[in-house]
């Protein structure tokens, strides 16, 4: 909101309160629209992607053959990419979403189609993304601090309007964000104690939830007010948390629902399986790669001294 010249100690906590009126006062349904409404705005990166005029020759062999390092920023940045796309966080909310909207088995092929058409419009967007930041940004070698800074930048070599519409998609998600990981949070730890938990409950009848939540939505309020606070290392380093802690969870459910007990004839197949224990062997390999690779690197320079 900076970058349409709303300063962040307004914008911010007005965000907030619209956030917990639509969990609190709202109902689901009513959340659903609107953020699928809020979903579909963040098509405007494609546009401002366009509107870069990036080296699509460049792009698509970059795509079919990409250049892999092994030092400690490009490990981290692809587990951030990683971390921010496949969440531990996501994983405990779609099935928190599936109890809230009471879904039966004969309705289960929907659900599917959920999870399809939202995994490629995640990678379309993250996709058009990194190429509007790649021929703008990174050519011209501009670093960024703040989320803001991404937007502003684009402006004198994609134009005033890509720059808006970045700026735009970047509201978009970070309120959508902003709603849905402290819902998230509230239902799996309420879960977990037994404590009842959904955006269709009342305030007096699941007060854990709610409390939950809105203490999560005051701390990150606090913490984004906070002047020179370094926002982009913070969210940087907590999707290399969440791809970090990954693994943990994926074992956990691959595990659970591979359990015929549990399941009965919903168990995974042989290649959902195949699926599940490569992302997560992947996980394990980079994660590992990021922390020792730091030290053979400290071990070679002690060595070559």
């Amino acid at each position: 909101m900076d970058i349409f010249g709303v300063s962040k100690y307004v914008s911010v906590p007005v965000v907030a309160i619209f956030v917990w009126l639509l969990a609190v006062k709202g109902n689901y349904k009513v959340a659903e629209r609107v953020f699928l409404l809020f979903s579909f705005c963040l098509l405007s990166y494609i546009v401002s992607a366009i509107l870069a005029r990036p080296d699509w020759n460049q792009v698509g062999r970059a795509f079919i053959n990409p250049a892999m390092h092994l030092n400690k920023e490009y490990l981290g940045m692809v587990l951030g990419i990683v971390g921010t796309t496949i969440a531990p966080w996501m994983q405990f909310y779609m099935q928190s979403a599936v109890i809230e909207k009471r879904i039966k088995k004969e309705d289960y092929k929907f659900v599917i189609w959920d999870v399809i058409i939202g995994c490629v419009a995640t990678i379309v967007v993250a996709f058009f993304i990194i190429v509007a930041c790649a021929a703008t940004l990174h050519v011209n070698g501009i670093v960024i601090n703040e989320a803001k800074d991404a937007a502003i930048s684009l402006k004198p070599f994609a134009g005033v309007f890509a720059s808006e519409l970045f700026a735009f998609g970047l509201f978009v998600a970070s309120v959508f964000s902003a709603t849905i990981l402290p819902l998230a949070t509230a239902f799996y730890v309420c879960e977990a104690f037994g404590y009842e938990a959904g955006i269709n409950k009342k305030l007096n009848e699941a007060p854990q939830f709610y409390t939950l939540f809105t203490s999560i939505i005051a701390i990150a309020v606090t913490i984004i007010l906070i002047p020179n606070a370094p926002l982009i290392a913070i969210t940087i380093w907590t999707q290399i948390i969440n791809a970090m802690l990954l693994p943990v969870v994926l074992i956990s459910m691959v595990t659970i629902v591979n359990n015929k007990q549990i399941m009965g004839e919903y168990t995974n197949n042989r290649f959902q399986n195949t699926v599940g224990w490569t992302t997560t062997v992947v996980l394990i390999i980079l994660t590992a790669m990021l922390i020792i690779t730091p030290l053979v690197n400290s071990l070679i320079a002690h060595y070559i001294k």
